[in-house]
């Protein structure tokens, strides 16, 4: 089934279809580059989520979660897969080759989350 249709079939039966796009980082063979880009990639997050285009982003575990091993997770919110590529592209991790990347589309169609914010403790949470 074509993407477009699958998505339109999704927003049809009520799904939120939510379109964004996953990058999965994985570093190459030096994990000192890793680390020697690290304060970059972290700026360029930053840079990305506050203009609105950084929807999640994090490390992830090996599979027996009890390992890290340098492996993250981006969630763009970009306006198609060229857009997002280009984002990848020039996060700092992957322009000095220190991560290589593969992204896809996300279609996110159900799910929750939760936000408490305490207006005179002036304490957000997201669980």
């Amino acid at each position: 089934m074509l993407w477009n249709d699958y998505r339109n079939a999704a927003r049809e039966r009520g799904a939120l279809a939510l379109e964004l796009y996953v990058v999965r980082s994985i570093p190459g063979d030096d994990p000192q580059a890793v680390k020697a880009n690290l304060a970059d990639h972290l700026a360029y997050q930053r840079q990305l989520e506050e203009a609105g285009l950084l929807a999640f982003a994090g490390p992830l575990s090996d599979e027996t979660g009890d390992q890290m091993q340098g492996e993250g997770m981006i969630v763009y919110r970009a306006t198609s897969l060229l857009h997002a590529n280009q984002l990848a592209q020039s996060d700092p991790m992957h322009v000095s080759n220190a991560r290589h990347y593969s992204i896809r589309k996300w279609l996110i169609n159900e799910g929750s989350l939760s936000l408490s914010v305490g207006l005179s403790t002036k304490t957000i949470k997201l669980d």
